[in-house]
C-alpha cells in the first residue's frame, strides 16, 4: 500500500449519532451543536432537566435522559435502553475538586475522586457493547492540575490517572476508540460559578499571557471533539487544549 493509498480524509458525522453525557451547557451543548450541524444525530444526557429540554428545544434529539451519570446503577440502565446501537459517546459531566489538605473533608474527597472514577469507567462498562467497532469514546479531563499547587491534591492525582486509564481503556474496548482531551481554562458557565467575581481578571489575565492571545471557548473544544470522532486513526491518546496554557508560567 502506497502513502497516497494509506492516506484518507476522514469520515463526517452525517448520519452517526453521538450520546452527549453532560449536554445541557458548556463543552457538551457545543459539541451536540457542531454535531447537529454537520448531519449527525445526538442523544442528551444531563443532570439538569430544564436545562436539558432547553437544550433538546434547540437541537432536536433522537432522546434526551435526565439523570446525574455519577449515578452508575442509573448509567448501566441508561445504556441498556438505548434501543440501537451509537457511533460515539462523550462524556463531559464532572467538575473539579480544589481542598488544601488543612481543611480537607476526606469523606468529600473520596466521594469526589471515586465518582469521578467509578463514572468513567462505567461509561466505558456499560457502553461497551452499544457502540459500533471504530466508534469513539471521548472524555473530558483537565491540564491544570499537572503542576502541584496547594489544594491541587485531589486534582492533580485526577489529572495523571486518566490519561493512563485511557490508554488502558484502548486496548481493553478495541477496535472501540478511547481518547482524552485535556483541557486547560475554558471560558464556561462552570468557569464562572468558580471564579465569581474574580472571572473577569482572569480571563485578561490570559489574553495577555496566552500564546494565542485570546481565551479557549467550548466551540474550539467541540471542534477537536468531532475531529476525534471523525479520524479513526487516533486512539489511546490524550489531547490538549488550553490556549499554549502549559507552556508559560502561571
Amino acid at each position: 500500500m502506497t502513502g497516497r493509498e494509506a492516506h484518507h480524509d476522514p469520515p463526517g458525522l452525517s448520519g452517526q449519532t453521538v450520546v452527549v453525557i453532560g449536554a445541557s451547557a458548556g463543552i457538551g451543548l457545543e459539541t451536540a451543536r457542531r454535531v447537529r450541524a454537520g448531519g449527525g444525530e445526538v442523544v442528551l444526557v444531563g443532570r439538569d432537566p430544564e436545562r436539558l429540554r432547553q437544550a433538546a428545544d434547540e437541537l432536536r434529539p433522537l432522546s434526551t435522559a435526565a439523570f446525574d451519570a455519577t449515578d452508575t446503577d442509573r448509567l448501566k440502565e441508561f445504556f441498556q435502553g438505548l434501543p440501537d446501537t451509537v457511533d460515539h459517546v462523550l462524556l463531559t459531566a464532572g467538575s473539579p475538586f480544589y481542598m488544601p489538605l488543612a481543611d480537607m473533608d476526606l469523606a468529600e474527597a473520596r466521594r469526589h475522586f471515586g465518582e469521578r472514577l467509578a463514572m468513567t469507567l462505567g461509561v466505558a462498562l456499560y457502553s461497551a457493547d452499544k457502540v459500533r467497532p471504530g466508534g469513539t469514546l471521548l472524555f473530558i479531563g483537565g491540564t491544570g492540575g499537572r503542576r502541584p499547587g496547594v489544594g491541587l491534591a485531589v486534582a492533580s492525582t485526577l489529572t495523571a490517572a486518566l490519561p493512563a486509564l485511557t490508554a488502558n481503556l484502548a486496548l481493553e474496548l478495541a477496535p472501540i476508540r478511547v481518547n482524552l482531551i485535556a483541557a486547560g481554562f475554558v471560558d464556561t458557565s462552570l468557569s464562572a460559578s468558580l471564579l465569581g467575581d474574580r472571572l473577569e481578571a482572569r480571563r485578561e489575565e490570559l489574553r495577555a499571557k496566552l500564546p494565542i492571545r485570546r481565551v479557549v471557548v467550548p466551540a474550539d473544544v467541540a471542534a477537536l471533539a468531532t475531529h476525534i470522532m471523525c479520524n479513526d486513526a487516533l486512539t489511546g491518546g490524550t489531547y490538549d487544549i488550553d490556549g499554549g496554557q502549559n507552556l508559560i508560567a502561571h
